[in-house]
């Protein structure tokens, strides 16, 4: 199907960061195969279905680097309680999901990342094969990594066991050999070894290999808490980074998330081995810690965007991104906001591997994008769209998003997903499952009063 959108702005994400005027934008089934000015596209792909694009901007999807879904079903709750959580349950509500419940919050999590321009997602969970069918119906581009680790008892002299990790490995392998290039490409493998403090050189070096066997990206929590800092300087007497380091870990198809504690040899160590960064700027900042992303991006890394935890909103994840980074810095002018949306969108698909089909709208690219109605009170005038966006947008300005040539929102409505069965469904766990939780451990002091059940 050959389809044009005519007389629309077009925010190309492009090398010049160039932001084309009343052009329009052709994908002939998956790709983008024609843009620039509206007039001349009109001509050329006469025989295309055509829409009306005035008063819309395009932009290329955004790319979330790192997620993990069924944080959705402690949404309101572990914002706020430290990470690792000072509550003193033994789990979460999230751990207390049955596999058609993690089904649900799944598909929550993922009208929430379409909703606000999502388009690609790299998802990190336990037994992701028990709703890797449900996301793929979303029609989300998704890198699917099982979370892996081989500890077996914490504490000041862990305990790391060679059965966990030959399962963990297997599981891992089962999941890129299942899904890998599946539904034409959209999907990919990843491999995710947890962190540092959960794991041994051996599940490291086994990570890398099986990553490189299978020719996929792998990723790491990387100084996200003081107690992984701690962890791992008692353990093996170096920090996190080093740790990498002396077994041949890093490497330039890795990704690491957070980076909230990094010193300066650390940073270098990750600059020369062109690592990349998820930048988790909003739970960062729910957490009171900011990375050192200028620093990074100078010393080689390139920056990719994350949400992480409890939320998917990748348009609140850059508004972060830019506030944290000015703060952290003192500064009123860095970063600009075109380069956190270059950081969650290009940046993204370099840091994932998968930047020559996606990350920016080019001939010959996948037809990955979201327009926003810039006719909004909030972003007139549009005398600088991409920082009136990032500075004052909303995933509310979001009407349609586009993944590999098909719509899965149109006119602000889901098409690959029953929105409100969903959040029906997952109002009720959530509810069900943080009063169980409470309920069982009457002798662990939980200092909120959750609403009654039968709302």
């Amino acid at each position: 199907m050959l389809t044009l959108i005519k007389e629309t702005t077009i925010v190309t994400g492009n090398e010049q960061r160039e932001i084309l005027y009343n052009a329009g934008i052709a994908i002939q089934d998956t790709e983008i195969v024609g843009i620039g000015p509206s007039d001349d596209l009109e001509r050329e792909f006469s025989s295309s279905t055509v829409i009306q694009g005035r008063g819309k901007v395009i932009f290329p999807g955004l790319i979330n680097c790192h997620t993990h879904l069924q944080a959705t079903a402690d949404r309101g709750i572990l914002e706020d309680f430290s990470f690792p959580t000072t509550l003193g349950f033994p789990t979460t509500g999230r751990g207390l999901l049955s596999p058609d419940e993690r089904k649900i919050f799944a598909l929550l999590a993922s009208i929430e990342a379409i909703k606000s321009g999502t388009t690609t997602l790299l998802e990190i969970s336990e037994n992701i094969h028990e709703y890797a069918h449900s996301l793929n119906s979303t029609g989300l581009r998704l890198l699917l990594a099982e979370n892996i680790n081989d500890i077996e008892t914490a504490g000041s002299h862990p305990v790391f066991s060679e059965s966990k990790r030959d399962d963990a490995l297997r599981r891992a392998s089962d999941l890129i050999e299942s899904w890998h290039n599946k539904s034409d490409g959209r999907i990919k493998g990843f491999v995710a070894p947890h962190a540092p403090e959960t794991v041994s050189p051996e599940l490291l070096r086994a990570s890398k290999d099986l990553a490189e066997k299978h020719n996929v990206g792998y990723t790491i929590h990387l100084s996200q808490s003081y107690k992984e800092i701690m962890a791992v300087k008692e353990t093996r007497g170096v920090l996190p980074t080093h740790y990498l380091f002396a077994n041949e870990f890093l490497g330039d198809r890795l990704v690491v998330a957070h980076c909230r504690y990094l010193n300066n040899s650390e940073i270098a160590l990750l600059g020369e081995a062109k690592v990349n960064i998820s930048h988790n700027s909003a739970i960062g900042a729910r957490r009171g810690a900011a990375a050192p992303i200028s620093e990074l991006s100078s010393s080689g890394c390139t920056i990719g965007m994350g949400t992480d935890n409890m939320a998917e909103d990748m348009v609140a994840v850059m508004r972060a991104g830019l506030f944290h980074e000015r703060v952290r810095l003192n500064s009123e002018t860095h970063p600009q906001p075109e380069d956190v949306l270059q950081w969650a969108t290009f940046g993204g698909a370099m840091a994932l591997g998968i930047s020559d089909d996606v990350g920016s709208l080019e001939i010959g690219k996948k037809a990955d994008f979201f327009m926003i109605d810039s006719r909004r009170a909030h972003l007139v005038p549009t005398l600088r769209i991409v920082s009136s966006f990032v500075h004052n947008g909303s995933a509310g300005d979001i009407t349609d998003v586009m993944i590999d040539g098909k719509w899965v929102m149109r006119d602000s409505s889901l098409t690959t997903i029953d929105e409100m069965t969903v959040i029906s469904n997952a109002e009720k766990i959530g509810h069900r499952v943080w009063n169980k939780l409470v309920n069982d451990h009457p002798n662990v002091h939980f200092p909120i009063k959750l609403p009654p059940t039968t709302l």
